[in-house]
């Protein structure tokens, strides 16, 4: 294998210029072309592809986001649509490509390979960490801990005047992001998507502690977990209380990587491109018990993913 090309699809995730980078330099040191696409598939699609050097990724790897920038592109499940894709590569002699992304990015990538025999190897970038084939994606940790900076200053105000703190994250489908900020900032009450919850005892939890002296609580949401308008309501009505809410929102993708996403950064893109190398066709790189491992995009589909029971346990016990 020559020539091989990266790209960031979906949500963009801190660490994602630190994978590129990764993916560029250990390429280049293995006598390899390497190229970056604009845009994700959607850039594909298009022939933003340009040719890249050392030089490319130099002082990218603290820079949060994607200077390879990212869009969705729904379109790609369309055969047609991925054929214009693989005329692109062609035309530049690419013989492999890593992509970094979520669910969605896989998809197309499996696609690519189903259905054209394009080579492909998926690298987990994003701040959810909802693929179950792996314990971490590149992006969560540093989304968490920016999480952590704004359930550590909203405590301050919430103090001051004794009011309810209601945090809203992202996390649709998975709440993670909710339940590891939850434990590591104390949060008194999480909710999750995955988790039944019952307002009224909450309500009335709260109540209790106001009347033990305790005039703050902070409570987490994942924004699947709930309309938050709707929880807000139950629980000032229940308990009396005033409730204040803050929807972290986009805030939570950007920001610098931190030390582990740039470490996995690291790791999966040199993994990438030795198994293209290799003779890897059509896998995803994920990280078990700290050890990088591989695994058909198949399996990536097939695996469930499995909501920490017992960290929300510990979550709840801890708040008590």
């Amino acid at each position: 294998m020559e020539r091989i090309a990266v790209l960031t699809s979906g949500g963009d995730a801190p660490g994602m210029n630190a994978c590129i980078r990764a993916v560029v330099r250990t390429a280049l040191n293995n006598k390899m072309d390497i190229y970056g696409v604009e845009r994700g598939y959607a850039g594909l699609v298009e022939g933003k592809i340009t040719r890249m050097n050392h030089r490319s990724v130099s002082d990218m790897i603290h820079k949060g986001g994607t200077f390879l920038k990212t869009a969705r592109c729904p379109e790609f499940k369309d055969i047609e649509v991925q054929r214009k894709a693989v005329e692109a590569l062609s035309a530049f002699g690419i013989d492999g490509l890593v992509v970094i992304g979520g669910d969605g990015t896989f998809r197309g990538a499996k696609d690519l390979y189903d259905n054209f025999g394009i080579k492909v190897v998926g690298i987990p970038g994003t701040i959810d960490n909802d693929l179950a084939y792996t314990d971490y994606t590149v992006g969560f940790d540093t989304a968490v801990n920016s999480v952590l900076w704004a359930i550590n200053n909203l405590r301050d105000t919430m103090h001051s005047h004794d009011r309810v703190s209601l945090l809203e994250v992202m996390g649709r489908h998975c709440g993670d992001i909710a339940l590891y900020a939850g434990v590591a900032g104390g949060a008194e009450y999480v909710l999750v998507p995955e988790i039944p919850y019952d307002l009224d005892a909450i309500a009335s939890s709260i109540k209790k502690s106001y009347l033990r002296g305790k005039t703050s609580n902070m409570i987490i949401l994942a924004e699947g977990a709930g309309n938050r308008e709707e929880i807000i309501k139950t629980i000032q009505e229940k308990s009396g209380i005033s409730v204040k809410v803050t929807n972290f929102g986009y805030i939570q993708r950007g920001g610098s990587p931190n030390m582990m996403d740039r470490i996995l950064a690291a790791r999966f893109g040199y993994k990438a491109v030795e198994l293209l190398m290799n003779g890897c066709e059509s896998c995803a790189i994920g990280i078990k018990d700290n050890k990088v491992i591989t695994v058909p995009f198949e399996q990536v589909k097939k695996a469930k993913k499995e909501f920490d029971t017992e960290l929300y346990n510990i979550a709840h016990t801890l708040s008590l």
